[in-house]
């Protein structure tokens, strides 16, 4: 089959990226002023929907908005300078992980926001691992400059000293006794102030062609600037875009995103640094070309974007060829043919629509009822990927319907949590339906799922007080053994059995008496 010869140029204009970060460190603000930048809406906060009207933000579902946290990912494409972008925001908070971790697998290039007080987070790092592991670019932005920080060389040398990634700052900020004054772009040498203009708050201001002709610094500050510019040229702090895509370097830019400021700076380095999508590998060691027939992978599945219409969306990153809406493709898992009508652009909870995509972009397809996190599909061969990640929870509790009358919802709900990856739902194979019990990584998931289950589906819900316990998974022969010696043993939805014990301790314990028996950690890919 000939390739596509629309492919290759299109496929080098895309941008995949997510941004990640720990909790509070400015992220979905940063989202939002990049998609203000980029003209895709109109006021921070909402979306240009279809016809003009306001529409949904990365944050939409209604724990989201009023906890003031993410707790789910989002595809957003917009386009600037030429280039299509698609920007995967994740959720920052640790209970959550499985979730960013999925989504990472979607995407070309990386955005680390850091918090300029804080520094790096333990789920900053946590997050960059998978990065390294995944072999992603790491472009680092310093936010929140506008508040009281730390040092910035301190932050270079904590990022060089707790990730192993060389900084190389692209602007500089400029600072006078813990007071942000604005950014120098390190080749150009162009300042973007920053301060107030009138009564308003601080913000960006139009930038001067060199820094040096800035009359409102004294001369202190324009001597301590020229003095830390030229210490990172002295060491070699430049950008090396093949370090930087062979996992050596991550280029540093500073700003403070609820200001606008270095927005537009980070925005032109997705164009200029970040990574266009690129060949996949496949789990039996070959790889696929961008040019080769259609394939994608599902990183995502969603209940209820859309409350009205209680639909389900998968979510899939064309990964190589050209998707045409209606096309016939091989489900690899399955091994059945499907076709791909029902397909959407996804805006966060707004969908346009999509009539064809290209290699690093975003498919929604609505209501596929067979596509699950992890499958493959394809117009051409068949292609399998690598497994996803898969965490081993640590939280446990019975879940139980408030309703009988309502308990079709209450099954319905607890089989999307599970497919979506909110919450793993393991239940008694002797006992079927009766108390199914919900497995975390974080306590907070428990509180998403009952909230969703209740305003999502209608069904009420209570759970019994979460209990910490370890989790392995096990074979059909073990689990006789493990049965015996009262270890509860558990099914999940995708048929494995997975044992659970009341303490590390009684796990190490059953380990040095039952040697012969299959336990394995659940934490994988």
């Amino acid at each position: 089959m000939s390739s596509d010869p629309t492919v290759a140029p299109e496929a080098a204009r895309r941008r995949t990226f997510a941004i990640i970060s720990h909790p509070d460190a400015g992220k979905t603000t940063l989202t939002e002023r990049l998609l203000l930048q980029a003209g895709a809406i109109d006021l921070a906060g909402a979306v240009r929907a279809r016809r003009g009207g306001a529409g949904a933000r990365s944050d939409w579902m209604e724990i989201e908005r009023t906890r003031g946290i993410s707790v789910t990912s989002a595809a957003l494409q917009f386009t600037y300078r030429g280039h299509v972008f698609n920007l995967l925001d994740t959720p920052g908070h640790k209970d959550f992980s499985e979730d960013t971790y999925r989504v990472l697998t979607a995407t070309d290039t990386a955005i680390m926001v850091i918090d300029a007080a804080k520094g790096l987070e333990p789920q900053t790092l946590k997050l960059f691992q998978v990065c390294r592991t995944r072999g992603t670019p790491v472009i680092t932005f310093v936010n929140k400059l506008d508040r009281p920080g730390r040092d910035p060389l301190e932050l270079l040398d904590e990022i060089e000293r707790e990730i192993g990634l060389r900084p190389t700052p692209v602007t500089w900020p400029v600072m006078d006794e813990g007071a942000f004054l604005g950014l120098v772009d390190r080749v150009s040498g162009a300042l973007e102030p920053f301060g107030r203009i009138g009564t308003a708050a601080p913000t960006a201001q139009a930038p001067v062609a060199d820094w040096r002709a800035h009359e409102a610094f004294t001369p202190v500050i324009r001597d301590r600037l020229g003095d830390e510019l030229d210490l990172l040229s002295g060491v070699g702090a430049d950008h090396d875009d093949e370090q930087f895509r062979g996992g050596e370097t991550t280029p540093v830019y500073f700003g403070a995103a609820l200001g606008d400021s270095g927005v537009r700076h980070l925005l032109d380095s997705v164009v200029d640094l970040g990574c266009a999508p690129g060949a996949w590998e496949t789990a039996t060691g070959g790889t696929v070309r961008i040019e080769d027939p259609f394939s994608g992978f599902v990183f995502k599945v969603q209940a209820n974007t859309d409350p009205r219409h209680r639909d389900r969306l998968a979510y899939i990153r064309v990964c190589s060829g050209r998707f045409e809406r209606g096309m016939q493709v091989h489900h690899e898992r399955t091994g059945r043919t499907m076709a791909l009508r029902h397909a959407h652009q996804p805006f966060g909870q707004e969908r346009l629509p999509l009539d064809e995509a290209f290699p690093g972009d975003v498919i929604g397809l609505v209501n596929a009822s067979g596509l699950r996190p992890g499958d493959a599909i394809s117009a051409g061969d068949p292609v399998r990927f690598p497994p996803m990640p898969r965490f081993a929870p640590e939280h446990f509790a019975v879940v139980r319907s408030r309703d009988s009358s309502r308990y079709k919802q209450f099954r319905r709900g607890l089989a999307a949590l599970d497919e979506e990856g909110v919450v793993q739902v393991l239940r008694d194979p002797q006992r079927g339906d009766q108390e199914p019990l919900l497995a975390a990584v974080g306590p907070m998931q428990f509180e998403v799922a009952l909230a969703r289950l209740e305003a999502e589906f209608g069904a009420p819900t209570q759970l019994d007080p979460p209990r910490h316990m370890v989790a392995r998974e096990t074979d059909q022969a073990g689990s006789e053994l493990l049965r015996r010696d009262g270890v509860s043993v558990l099914l999940r939805e995708s048929g494995e059995l997975v044992a659970l014990f009341t303490s590390t301790y009684r796990l190490e314990s059953f380990e040095r008496h039952r040697p012969e028996v299959s336990l394995t950690p659940l934490l994988a890919g």
